[in-house]
């Protein structure tokens, strides 16, 4: 079974693009050639989209193999298959990984036990159940990441977090 999903770099310096399409490769099991242009929200840093296929997971798979790596900051997406629901990835050096389940039209759809455990953790006095709210959603990934997502014109915008 094949799946397909997007490797969206929005920020690498440029020594590293080269590594990106390596580790790529050996995850996807194809060689991988992905078109680098300037990415203004950081300068001198460079942005690239590639859509990929292989096996269910490999969203997972790409995003370990590039997680951790400085000055990098990336999505992956992973679309439905029979038996696996959709997934994004978010990753930035300040945040680290983000990883939800999405449905069709990418909302982010937050598991049930997730939803109990952070409403249970709120009436505890733990935290404000906005808060926890906010951190099943992701929301300090996107608002690091949507300047990198918009910051070029002509390039391809999808707001991952706006909608409705």
């Amino acid at each position: 079974m094949s799946v397909y999903g997007v490797l969206q770099v929005h920020s690498a310096p440029p020594a590293l693009c080269p590594h990106i399409e390596w580790a790529v490769a050996g995850t996807v099991g194809t060689s991988v050639s992905m078109p680098w242009v300037s990415q203004p929200a950081a300068p001198g840093s460079l942005r690239a989209e590639l859509t990929w296929d292989g096996r269910p997971g490999t969203a997972g798979a790409i995003t370990s193999a590039l997680a951790g790596w400085n000055r990098l900051r990336f999505e992956v997406t992973e679309d439905a298959s029979p038996g696996c629901d959709a997934v994004r990835y978010s990753y930035t050096p300040n945040l680290g990984i983000f990883s939800a389940v999405t449905s069709a039209n990418g909302d982010i759809m937050i598991p049930e036990g997730r939803m109990r455990a952070a409403m249970s953790l709120a009436a505890a006095g733990g935290s404000a159940l906005e808060a926890e709210l906010s951190r099943l959603l992701g929301t300090a990934w996107d608002n690091e990441l949507e300047p990198f997502r918009r910051a070029s014109d002509g390039a391809p915008v999808r707001w991952l977090n706006a909608t409705g």
